[in-house]
């Protein structure tokens, strides 16, 4: 099986997306797709799983082979429950058992002259059978959901009802089901718990199909990817790279160095060059009249150097004129983020108290009898499995949901920032006017801001939140995050959604942070960076991991 695509192109309006895009995929291989955000990664996902059309090019998959997508937001899948996305996603499974079986009884009464293309095609089907999984699917579907941490689940419980992390696993479980021979997956690991990542890297190192996934997991990329395909910020087009992200993270940064040394050399190479036409009549030796008054001889030499002039000259100009002709280009300067918190000092050792809180949901304790204090220079990791109650947690320091019991307090000097799991800016606002609603001042002075982070560009200002990437919108949380400038930081998920080039400059900011952080994260990469206490959410309860001993 094999995806092919050649010279794919999709413009938005004056925005190109993408540019001459040509790569194929076979079975067996599995690619990360990478790129800042707003890049127009989400945009090739969409393209090849028929959500939207290209503007030119052509896309080809083997006849009879599968493709299934996983988008960064998962759908609502109103009126269905789980066991229908179970049985709708193994259907395919199910009609070639039926067929196997119809070939099965067509068999039994075959005459030998019907039965070679009964036999052809009963081998056909029962292969597919076999290799997607269909004689042990009751045994697949319990391990997949319980790999991604939702066997608990009852089945027949409607998807809408569940959390949005909860659906985003429940829409991957039943998309790894279906065994596709093209597997898209954009973003899958942003829901997922540690032992959920970890099942998912294993399942997908071993995927026998296609695979593209669009992800920012750096240790996810490592431990799944075989070939790194970048979509390039400025050219849109599509570069490939062999091996996994640090694989692609050395290669890239030594590509940079080569043409910045490259650009250079031959910069230098047209200055000598323009520099030679201009004094060549100075290099070449000068024609002086002779002591012995030949004239005849004077002229000949002349002439002479005449000559060599010109053909000194017209190399120059030939030379300089190949150059120019294909140079090479100037290495764009790269955008960088400069994140800054300007925290003012906190004037009390305890920032927030937290006692005896207790919060239930839907008749299930959630958080109990809860008694801890978070100190001005803390540093804390909250960990525990999806749907524990770790972002409910962070939702009652911040005075956004009320305890069922006891009280948390805040001292009156702190100013807490908090970063949402997911980005809830209003959509139909620009992105100057969300930043202006926690930054006063004049349009010059916003844009300005706005600019030297280095998060947007000027031509960027006018447009609607609602026409960014979820990763677009993340960078602009980000921005007015920075912007509203806490000293204590909350943050749920921080490095969700961000592309590379940003996240390891804010986690930098992060861990340089001057008061105190509470985290809520799985990103494996980052809990090795941040360091501090550890704390897992357990049962209604918080264990410190490393004493692992009940923090309250």
């Amino acid at each position: 099986m094999t995806l092919v695509v050649h010279h794919l192109s999709k413009t938005f309006g004056i925005n190109i997306a993408l540019e001459d895009v040509s790569f194929s995929v076979g079975a067996g291989e599995r690619v990360g797709v990478v790129g800042m955000n707003g890049v127009g990664k989400s945009t090739l996902l969409n393209i090849l799983a028929g959500q939207e059309s290209p503007d030119a090019g052509t896309i080809a998959l083997d006849a009879g082979a599968e493709m299934a997508y996983l988008p960064q937001s998962t759908p609502a899948f109103f009126g269905r429950t789980i066991d229908d996305l179970i049985l709708e996603s193994v259907g395919n499974l199910r009609q070639l058992e039926a067929r196997m079986r119809a070939l099965e009884a067509q068999m039994a009464n075959a005459s030998e002259a019907e039965m070679p293309p009964l036999l052809e095609e009963y081998a056909q089907v029962s292969m597919r059978f076999q290799d997607r999984g269909g004689y042990d699917l009751e045994y697949r579907i319990d391990g997949i959901l319980a790999g991604l941490g939702i066997a608990h689940l009852p089945r027949s419980r409607e998807v809408r009802t569940l959390s949005g992390g909860e659906k985003a696993r429940v829409g991957l479980a039943t998309l790894l089901l279906r065994s596709p021979d093209v597997l898209l997956l954009d973003e899958p690991t942003n829901h997922l718990d540690v032992a959920a990542l970890e099942w998912l890297e294993g399942y997908l190192a071993s995927y026998e199909g296609a695979l593209l996934v669009v992800s920012h997991d750096r240790q996810f990329l490592n431990r799944v990817a075989t070939r790194i395909f970048e979509i390039d910020e400025h050219s849109r087009h599509l570069k490939r790279y062999e091996g996994n992200y640090d694989a692609y993270a050395a290669a890239k940064a030594a590509e940079r160095v080569k043409w910045e040394e490259d650009y250079e050399r031959q910069q230098e190479e047209i200055k000598d060059l323009r520099l030679r036409m201009r004094e060549t009549g100075r290099q070449v030796a000068h024609n002086r009249m002779p002591k012995d008054g030949n004239k005849l001889a004077y002229n000949a030499k002349g002439a002479n150097v005449q000559r060599a002039i010109s053909r000194n000259v017209r190399a120059a100009e030939e030379q300089l004129k190949r150059i120019e002709a294909d140079p090479i280009p100037k290495p764009p300067n790269q955008m960088r983020f400069y994140p800054r918190f300007d925290a003012q000092p906190l004037r009390s050792d305890s920032v927030i108290s937290v006692e005896h809180v207790t919060k239930s949901h839907a008749g299930r304790v959630i958080l109990r009898d809860l008694s801890f204090r978070v100190a001005s220079d803390a540093r804390i990791m909250l960990v525990g499995p999806n749907g524990i109650g770790k972002t409910t947690l962070l939702r009652l320091l911040l005075g956004l949901d009320t305890p069922d019991a006891g009280m948390v307090r805040v001292t009156s000097s702190a100013h807490l920032g908090y970063l949402p799991q997911e980005p809830l800016v209003n959509p139909s606002q620009t992105i100057l006017e969300a930043y202006r609603q926690v930054v006063t001042g004049y349009d010059e002075q916003l844009i300005a801001g706005l600019l030297e982070r280095g998060l947007f560009r000027l031509e960027d200002m006018p447009k609607l939140v609602g026409q960014l990437s979820v990763g677009q919108r993340r960078k602009l949380e980000i921005a007015r995050l920075m912007a509203e400038q806490p000293n204590v930081l909350l943050l749920d998920e921080p490095t969700n959604y961000i592309s590379l080039d940003v996240l390891e400059a804010f986690e930098a900011a992060v861990l340089a942070f001057p008061g105190p952080v509470l985290v809520v994260s799985h990103d494996r990469w980052f809990m090795q960076r941040f360091g501090g206490e550890r704390w897992e959410l357990f049962d209604g309860r918080l264990v410190g991991i490393d004493s692992g001993e009940y923090v309250c």
